[in-house]
């Protein structure tokens, strides 16, 4: 038997937002290892057939339809898992919505809507999960999804990345808060096909030749990390498993056949002034000390041969 087989049979986990896309990507991921699965959605339609597409991969699922962000919701993910299978072991945040919009065009709807599913949903099911892992004494996993977004900014997209950022934090801070409880978190990063970045204009023609078929080329899978949902399943069940113990606090990206593990902030530059800095003092220092190599924003543009 391979030494680094993921088995996490006995294991039990909850994927907010699986109904579909990723969220059933890494469903299926955690459930071919081994784990029972309770697989939450908003639409109940796609939530059973989840369940149903799981099951005839054989493995073990259940269905929760509700919206995550309330403390409700969050409660009954993790007692659906518990009066089910008996425990919990990993919480994966994978639910999310888009409302796209530039700063002066974006409502308060738009905003609060996003920052509710991803932040706050984000928040409350991990900390329902946290308390149970707590009471059961035996460790677990936080598996929070991240965004490039959030890691660097994207245009349109201030609540979002804002959001996304938010849970990089949140992966840091719980990180140190569960340590004694054996418990890890961590943050994913995925880069894949999905409905969103589909519609990229560098990316369109690639991923309509890919849904006919054809394989992506290495300019996408390996230079810009970009593939399918499947290719980005397999680190969470990695992050469940044995084998990621030691690892906690980190944001871990994956898409196509790049494995990325992302830099935390950290002062790039420093300069110092004796006694203190006045204003006039930094307009003169500015561009030739801690300015001189400004930090880029934004997600990188795509590397297209020939364009």
């Amino acid at each position: 038997m391979d030494s680094y087989a993921v088995d996490l049979r006995g294991k039990v986990a909850v994927v907010t937002g699986s109904g579909r896309g990723l969220g059933l990507a890494y469903a299926l991921a955690l459930a071919r290892a081994g784990a029972s699965v309770v697989v939450n959605d908003v639409d109940a339609e796609a939530a059973e057939h989840a369940v149903k597409t799981i099951a005839e991969a054989g493995g073990r699922a259940v269905a929760e339809v509700a919206a995550v962000g309330s403390t409700e919701a969050a409660d009954r993910l993790v007692a659906r898992a518990v009066d089910e299978f008996g425990r919990l072991d990993a919480m994966v945040t994978n639910a999310g919505i888009l409302r796209d919009r530039v700063l002066w065009k974006m409502s308060d709807e738009d905003f609060d809507a996003v920052v509710t599913t991803h932040l706050r949903g984000t928040f409350t099911c991990a900390r329902a999960a946290a308390v149970r892992m707590r009471e059961q004494g035996e460790g677990g996993s936080l598996i929070l999804v991240g965004s490039p977004a959030g890691q660097r900014g994207n245009f349109g997209q201030t609540n979002y990345a804002a959001a996304k950022a938010g849970i990089a934090a949140m992966v840091r801070t719980w990180s140190m808060e569960l340590a004694r409880a054996d418990i890890t978190v961590n943050a994913i990063v995925p880069v894949a096909a999905t409905a969103m970045t589909e519609t990229i204009p560098a990316f369109a023609p690639y991923v309509a030749a890919m849904r006919e078929g054809q394989p992506l080329p290495d300019f996408l899978r390996k230079g810009e990390g970009f593939g399918t949902a499947d290719d980005c399943a397999a680190l969470v069940p990695f992050l469940a498993s044995r084998f990621a113990h030691d690892v906690t606090g980190q944001c871990v990206g994956i898409g196509g056949d790049r494995l990325a593990l992302w830099s935390h902030p950290q002062e790039a530059s420093v300069a110092y002034a004796d006694g203190g800095w006045t204003p006039q003092a930094i307009a003169a220092a500015w561009h030739t000390s801690v300015g001189s190599a400004p930090e880029t924003v934004g997600i990188p543009a795509p590397k297209i041969p020939g364009a």
